[in-house]
């Protein structure tokens, strides 16, 4: 490595160095950042209803046929069972006696099927009850023209002929397993076996099936709501006959959730070290853009008011091999297609389904929201979203109708309360402790609800990491 020229004696210093300056000079100063916030796009774009009472009720005309529901599993040791109140997502089983249920629900066993492989066929013999574990499945018809029509795909909780082995009748579909897919399957042999143990079991569950067809042929819409009846005709000296709406008895109410935080700051801090940015202002504000954070966080995935879990059963959709393509967002369109107005994903599945777009040749166009272009399919905006979880490579990805006048997806909050800086939300000084720290409570209050059924669907199991050899 060469040595550096030494520095000759009468060599000079015509200015002062960079150092130097730097001692006299003001340094300009961002205020902190953090890579956490985000743009928050479901919250601004959610339409927002003041709840001045902090619970929000949600009538709705009654529904006089409930629709069954996926059936949840429990997983021990590696193994899958089906505990007994989980077998009344089922109408079928709703009025069974629990011993009853806890026997049939030792009765199932598992069984795996490859890609492709026919599971039940249409028109043989009911002989078996299967519940989907895992995987992808898809029921088919004989259609008109020679071709096989698609009725759908089911994935996990999802159940097939439990009618045909009640009833002892043929298949009315086939079945065929897209991916690797393991079931619970009920075998006819032992269930009969269980109908001949309890007297008259069966001649009641028919009874019950019949009378289930019979309300929705005659008293429930396709929704399962109570019919309207409405008289069609020209004019006649016939006596019109009376209709009236019902009421839910017990419409769901929803309460607002209350996110809260203490911000300590020492009084020296905030009184000598306050230029050029205020400190507790910046405490504040990043405290604040936190819990910001954590609400639309909660308004996807809490428990109870989470988007998430507010997806009715028959508004979920599979995607056929797993990618999100474009046949997928149009079934999901066929679900939502009253006014939708945005769909919800996860950057990862929007980049994913890019990538499927690119290889069939159709690029979605773009749209300016917030400053920012944003892909849409079939002109509504894809709104990226990182609080939709990935596990294991796969999301979901919500489609929504918004507004409270249009039946949708709506924001809850309440305005006015007592320190309020922002709508709902409000910061309050809580004193200064014998250690000279000062208090500051915040407090935000907010929840989210789902007016209708259809305005809110999901496409389950979507994967994000398939990508193609364009080569």
């Amino acid at each position: 490595m060469a040595e550096k020229p030494p520095v000759e004696a009468d060599q000079k210093q015509e200015s002062f160095t960079q150092d130097a300056a730097r001692n006299l000079a003001t340094t300009t100063k961002s205020i902190p950042q953090m890579v956490g916030i985000t743009p928050r796009y479901l919250s601004r774009l959610l339409p927002w209803v003041e709840v001045n009472s902090g619970t929000y009720r949600v009538n709705r005309q009654r529904v006089v046929l409930a629709q069954d529901e996926k059936i949840r599993f429990d997983f021990e040791g590696g193994a899958s069972h089906i505990q007994a109140h989980h077998l009344r997502a089922l109408s079928l089983f709703q009025s069974v006696e629990e011993d009853i249920l806890e026997r049939l629900a030792g009765e199932f066993k598992g069984e795996t099927f490859a890609p492709g492989e026919t599971i039940i066929r249409e028109g043989d013999p009911g002989d078996k009850f299967y519940i989907v574990l895992s995987g992808k499945t898809e029921a088919k018809k004989a259609g008109k023209h020679g071709r096989d029509i698609r009725l759908g795909m089911m994935n996990e909780g999802n159940y097939f002929g439990e009618i045909a082995l009640l009833m002892d009748s043929p298949r009315v579909a086939s079945v065929e397993a897209v991916t690797a897919t393991s079931v619970l399957g009920l075998d006819r042999k032992d269930f009969d076996r269980l109908m001949q143990d309890v007297s008259g079991l069966k001649e009641r569950l028919i009874d019950e099936m019949e009378a289930r067809d019979s309300l929705r042929s005659t008293l429930a819409n396709e929704f399962g709501e109570q019919k309207i009846d409405v008289f069609t005709g020209e004019a006649s000296a016939d006596e019109l006959t009376g209709t009236h709406v019902d009421y839910a008895e017990e419409p769901r109410e929803y309460a607002l959730t209350m996110l809260q935080s203490i911000v300590r700051i020492h009084t020296r801090m905030a009184d000598i070290f306050n230029e050029p940015i205020n400190q507790l202002r910046e405490q504040l504000r990043m405290t604040i853009e936190g819990m910001k954070e954590r609400q639309e966080w909660e308004l996807i995935n809490n428990d109870d008011f989470g988007l998430l879990n507010q997806v009715a059963p028959s508004m979920r959709l599979a995607t056929r091999h797993g990618p999100p393509t474009p046949d997928d967002m149009d079934d999901l369109l066929s679900k939502v297609w009253k006014s939708p107005a945005m769909f919800l994903a996860h950057p990862q599945a929007i980049a994913a389904f890019g990538r499927e777009c690119t290889r069939r040749g159709v690029p979605p166009a773009t749209i300016e929201i917030f400053g920012s272009p944003l892909l849409t399919w079939r002109g509504v905006p894809i709104v990226p979203c990182d609080k939709l979880l990935i596990d294991q490579g796969t999301t979901n990805i919500l489609l929504m109708r918004l507004g409270e006048e249009r039946q949708g997806v709506v924001g809850l909050h309440q305005t006015g309360i007592p320190g309020e800086q922002q709508p709902s939300l409000s910061v309050r000084h809580m004193g200064i402790d014998s250690r000279a720290i000062s208090s500051y409570l915040i407090n935000l209050y907010f929840s989210c609800a789902v007016l209708v059924d259809d305005a809110l669907g999901m496409l389950e199991d979507v994967e994000v990491t398939n990508y193609h050899d364009y080569q």
